[in-house]
């Protein structure tokens, strides 16, 4: 499984990278605005100097919600660096923009899907990867995990090549669920990767180690 990391914040990603274990970078307009970056010339140019610190795929967003608007956006998005995934929402211009960027090679990241339906549309327009938000469904009572199954059966049934992108990861719970079940991606903060890491009886045994070292 892969990991990438969900943020506009240089610094995080700059951390997530010399950890070894960072595959590639999600952002959206919240990220870039929590970051205080304004105007299309510098949210541009930001995509870019993410690039230049990872080696895997860096999706950025549209902002546009009509096909025409989605295509306009997503070429300039896609001319900036190879490493850049055109970011679409899953509304009908959104499959319609999907699927005419899988015909001219431009890969796509299809994002707020909330179900199997909406992600199955979205194989079928050719997107590079799906995005089920698991934590905000998480939020009104629904199962976000059971979606991540419910869209690796149907992947598998017909051999869809989209991958499967676990987003609004909240905690560390929900990457090893997202592992046990197929996912071929988490994206979530650094203190969800961090929080990895950590396990009380890797502190005591080391604490314990290093005790019986100095003897």
């Amino acid at each position: 499984m892969k990991f990438f990391i969900d943020t506009a914040n240089l610094e995080q990603i700059k951390e997530a990278q010399d950890l070894g274990v960072l595959d590639g970078v999600t952002t959206n307009p919240s990220l870039m605005a929590k970051e205080g970056i304004k105007g299309q010339e510098n949210i541009l140019k930001h995509y870019v100097d993410i690039c230049n610190i990872v080696t895997g795929d860096v999706s950025a967003e549209v902002i546009s919600t009509d096909f025409d608007g989605m295509v306009k956006e997503g070429e300039a998005l896609a001319k900036l660096h190879k490493q850049i995934v055109v970011k679409i929402p899953m509304i009908k211009d959104g499959v319609k923009a999907i699927k005419y960027f899988s015909s001219k090679g431009i890969r796509t990241n299809c994002t707020l899907v909330f179900s199997a339906g909406q992600a199955l549309l979205a194989a079928k327009a050719g997107a590079t990867y799906v995005s089920p938000f698991i934590g905000r469904l998480d939020d009104v009572s629904t199962d976000g995990l059971r979606l991540i199954e419910d869209i690796r059966l149907i992947y598998d049934n017909y051999a869809y090549e989209t991958e499967i992108l676990a987003a609004s990861v909240r905690h560390p719970r929900h990457s090893i669920n997202c592992a046990q079940m197929g996912a071929d991606v988490v994206t979530c903060p650094l203190n969800a990767i961090t929080a990895l890491l950590k396990h009380p009886l890797t502190d005591s045994g080391l604490a314990q180690f290093l005790a019986d070292a100095k003897k």
